[in-house]
C-alpha cells in the first residue's frame, strides 16, 4: 500500500524558479510595501506613494530582461526519477509578451494616475492614496501571473486576483453615485461570469482527472463517449469568465457605465490590461488546453467575434458629440468593436494549421491597441481637467490650444481607425484579415470589412472635430509632467510601431508556445 502510494505523494513535490516569478511578485511585494508605508506617511507625503508605484512596476518591468534567454518553469511536479510531469507557471515567449504589456500599461496608468490623483485632492471627490495604489499594483500581479498560469486553478485565481481590485478602483470615488453604481454592475455581472466559469472547470476536471493545461489537452483526446457532452459542456463554460474580461457580446453590457463611473486612469486601465487578461486566458485554454475541442469554442469565438465587433461598432456610431461623457463612452464603445477585431485570429487557430501565427495575430494586434487607446485616453484625461463632462464636442478647437496634444490623439484615432499614417492600426487590422481569409473564415473576414467601414465614421468625425474652430475662449493650463510623459511615451511607441509594424508581428508571433 506504501509502495503504490509512494509515486503519488512524490510527484507533489515542487520546485521553484524565483527569477521565473519575479515579474508579478514585485508588482504583489511593492503593493504590500505601499499599503504598510500609508498607515506612516502624512498627507502631504502620500504623493509619494504614487512614485514608489512607478518604480516598483518599471523594476517588475524589467524584471523580464533576464527571462529573454529561454523558457523557464516552476512549481512543477515531479515523478520519483526526478522528471518533470506537468507545470503550474511557465515564462514562455507567449508570457513574456504579455506580461510586458502588462506591466507597462501599468506604468502609464500609473502616470494617468499620479495626475489624476493630485487635481481631486482637497475636492469632495477626492481619492484615497494609499488604498488606491494598493489596489492598482495587485490587479497588475494579478493580470502578470494569468499569461503564466498552466493549470485551470492557477488561471481562474489570477483572474480574481486581477479582477477584485479592479472592482475596488472602479468605485473608488467617495460618495459618487455613478461611481458606486458602475462597481455594483461590474462587480455583480463579473462574479455570475466566475461562477459559470468555475462550473466549467469543475466538468473539465470530472472529464479528465487533472486540472493542467497539458495533460487536459491530452486527456481530452481520449474521452469516453459518455462525457462527451460534459467535456463539451465544460469548454464552453470555460470560456465564459474570460469573454466577459474582453467585453465581447453579449457580456459586454457593463463596460460604459464602468468606464463613466471609473476614474479616467482606471477606465483605461481596463480597457487595455482588463483585454489582455481576458484573452491571454481564451488563448491557453483553447490553443494549449482543448486544441482537440476545436470544432466547439472555433465557431462558438467566430460567432462571438461577429457580434462583438458589430454591436460595439454599432453602438459607438450613435454616441452624440453633445451629451455628457460621450468621448468617454465612444472609447468604452469602441474597445467592445476592438475586442471583436481580437477575437479574430483566435477563431481562426481553430481552423488553422498554424495555430502559433494565427495567436501572434492577436498578440500583435493586441500591443498595438495597447499603446494607442491609452494613448487617446491620457488626451481625454488632459481635457477633463478643464472640461470635465469629457463631451466629443468639447474636443472642438482642440488644435489651436493644444495642438501637439490635437495631433497625437489624431494619429492614436487614425491608428484605431486603420488609416495612413497610422501604419501599425492598418498593418494590425490587415494581419487579422488574413487570419480570417488563410482560415478559410470568409463570412468573418466580410463582417469584419463591414465593421471596418462603420468604425471610420465616428473615428474620422472625433479627428475632425479637433480641427474645427472653437466656440468662446478656451481655457488653457499648465500640462503636469506624468501626464505629459504618459501621452508622450504612448505617441513615441505608436510612432515607433508605425516606421516598423513588422517588427511587431515578428515579436508577438515567433515560438509563443
Amino acid at each position: 500500500m506504501t509502495a503504490a502510494a509512494a509515486p503519488s505523494v512524490a510527484s507533489l513535490v515542487q520546485s521553484v524558479d524565483w527569477l521565473a516569478i519575479a515579474p508579478p511578485t514585485i508588482a504583489a511585494v511593492v503593493a504590500l510595501v505601499v499599503l504598510v508605508a500609508d498607515l506612516f506617511l502624512g498627507e502631504r507625503r502620500k504623493a509619494l506613494l504614487g512614485w514608489v508605484s512607478v518604480a516598483g512596476l518599471a523594476a517588475a518591468a524589467l524584471a523580464l530582461l533576464p527571462l529573454l534567454d529561454g523558457d523557464r518553469s516552476t512549481f512543477c511536479l515531479k515523478t520519483l526519477k526526478g522528471e518533470q510531469a506537468a507545470c503550474s507557471y511557465t515564462a514562455d515567449h507567449f508570457t513574456l509578451v504579455i506580461q510586458f504589456l502588462v506591466l507597462a500599461g501599468a506604468l502609464l496608468t500609473a502616470l494617468l494616475s499620479i495626475t489624476g490623483i493630485k487635481d481631486a485632492k482637497n475636492t469632495p471627490r477626492a481619492l484615497p492614496e494609499g488604498e488606491f495604489w494598493f489596489l492598482l499594483l495587485s490587479s497588475a500581479a494579478g493580470a502578470a501571473l494569468l499569461p503564466a498560469s498552466r493549470d485551470l486553478a492557477t488561471l481562474v485565481v489570477a483572474l480574481e486576483v486581477a479582477s477584485l481590485p479592479a472592482f475596488a478602483l472602479v468605485g473608488i470615488k467617495r460618495d459618487d453615485r455613478r461611481s458606486s453604481e458602475a462597481a455594483l454592475k461590474f462587480f455583480l455581472s463579473s462574479v455570475t461570469a466566475t461562477a459559470v466559469t468555475l462550473l466549467g472547470v469543475s466538468f473539465v476536471y470530472a472529464t479528465t482527472g487533472t486540472l493542467h493545461l497539458t495533460r487536459i489537452a491530452t486527456a481530452l483526446t481520449h474521452v469516453d463517449g459518455q462525457f462527451h457532452t460534459l467535456a463539451q459542456a465544460g469548454v464552453v463554460l470555460t470560456l465564459v469568465g474570460f469573454a466577459f474580461k474582453t467585453a465581447a457580446a453579449p457580456f459586454h453590457f457593463w463596460v460604459p457605465d464602468t468606464y463613466v463611473g471609473a476614474p479616467l486612469p482606471v477606465a483605461a486601465y481596463l480597457s487595455v490590461i482588463g483585454k489582455a487578461v481576458g484573452f491571454s486566458g481564451i488563448i491557453l485554454v483553447t490553443v494549449v488546453a482543448f486544441p482537440s475541442y476545436a470544432d466547439v469554442w472555433g465557431p462558438a469565438l467566430a460567432v462571438l467575434a461577429a457580434l462583438t465587433m458589430t454591436v460595439g461598432n454599432v453602438a459607438a456610431l450613435r454616441q452624440q458629440a453633445t451629451r455628457a461623457y460621450s468621448a468617454v463612452r465612444l472609447l468604452a464603445w469602441s474597445s467592445v468593436g476592438q475586442a471583436g477585431y481580437l477575437l479574430v485570429p483566435i477563431a481562426a487557430a481553430a481552423y488553422s494549421k498554424d495555430a502559433d501565427k494565427a495567436i501572434g495575430s492577436t498578440v500583435a494586434y493586441a500591443l498595438m491597441y495597447a499603446a494607442v487607446n491609452l494613448g487617446a485616453f491620457a488626451v481625454a484625461a488632459l481635457v477633463a481637467r478643464t472640461k470635465p463632462l469629457n463631451r466629443i464636442s468639447d474636443y472642438r478647437g482642440l488644435y489651436r490650444t493644444r495642438p501637439l496634444a490635437a495631433l497625437v490623439l489624431g494619429f492614436f484615432l487614425l491608428c484605431l481607425a486603420g488609416l495612413p499614417p497610422g501604419i501599425i492600426g492598418l498593418f494590425a487590422k490587415v494581419t487579422v484579415f488574413s487570419a480570417a481569409v488563410d482560415a478559410g473564415l470568409g463570412w468573418l473576414a466580410v463582417v469584419m470589412a463591414v465593421n471596418v467601414v462603420i468604425a471610420l465614421y465616428y473615428y474620422l468625425q472625433w479627428t475632425a472635430t479637433l480641427f474645427r474652430s472653437a466656440e468662446g475662449e478656451q481655457a488653457v493650463q499648465r500640462i503636469p509632467a506624468p501626464l505629459t510623459a504618459a501621452i508622450g511615451l504612448t505617441a513615441v511607441i505608436g510612432v515607433a510601431l508605425s516606421g516598423a509594424p513588422q517588427m511587431v508581428l515578428r515579436f508577438a508571433s515567433t515560438g509563443l508556445f
